[in-house]
C-alpha cells in the first residue's frame, strides 16, 4: 500500500494511491488526504471509533464518497480519521464497510497543513494496474 503526490495540477493537490487490493488502495488514499490534511498524520492517536458504510454505482464514485466523507467528518465534527478496518467490494454496486479511528482536532497538538475542501471527480480513476490496483485522486483545496 502506497501513495505519491503530482506535481502536475494547479490549486489542486493530486495524489496516486496503489495497492494490492481495491481495500489496500482505498486505505492508501484515506491515508494520502489525512497526509495531506496533518502535519505527523502517523501521530495520530485512536480516541475515537465511527462505523462507516456506503455503496455507490461504481468504484470511482465509492472512492470519491469516502473521501468526502472525511472531509466531512472533520469539518462537522472536528474529526482526523483513518480506516482501521476497511472492506471494498466492487460489482453491480460498489460497497465499503469500514470502521475509522482517530480523535477530535486539537490544535495545540496538531499541525494543519492544506485545508482540502474536497475530493473531486477531475481525473478521477479507480483501475488495476501491473501490480494491484492504482486510484488516481484530485484534492481541492
Amino acid at each position: 500500500m502506497s501513495f505519491e503526490f503530482v506535481e502536475d495540477v494547479t490549486s489542486d493537490l493530486a495524489f496516486v494511491a496503489r495497492g494490492p487490493t481495491p481495500d489496500a488502495v482505498f486505505r492508501a488514499a484515506g491515508e494520502a488526504l489525512l497526509a495531506a490534511t496533518l502535519e505527523e498524520p502517523e501521530a495520530l492517536r485512536e480516541e475515537v471509533r465511527r462505523d462507516l458504510a456506503l455503496a455507490e454505482p461504481d468504484l470511482e464514485l465509492l472512492l470519491l464518497h469516502y473521501l468526502n466523507e472525511l472531509v466531512y467528518l472533520r469539518d462537522a465534527e472536528s474529526l482526523l480519521l483513518r480506516a482501521d478496518r476497511l472492506d471494498v467490494a466492487a460489482g453491480a454496486d460498489a460497497r465499503l464497510a469500514a470502521e475509522l479511528v482517530g480523535e477530535r482536532i486539537d490544535r495545540t497538538r496538531h499541525r494543519l497543513l492544506a485545508e482540502v475542501k474536497a475530493a473531486t471527480a477531475h481525473g478521477l480513476h479507480v483501475g488495476r494496474a501491473d501490480d494491484g490496483w492504482e486510484a488516481r485522486v484530485t484534492l481541492d483545496v
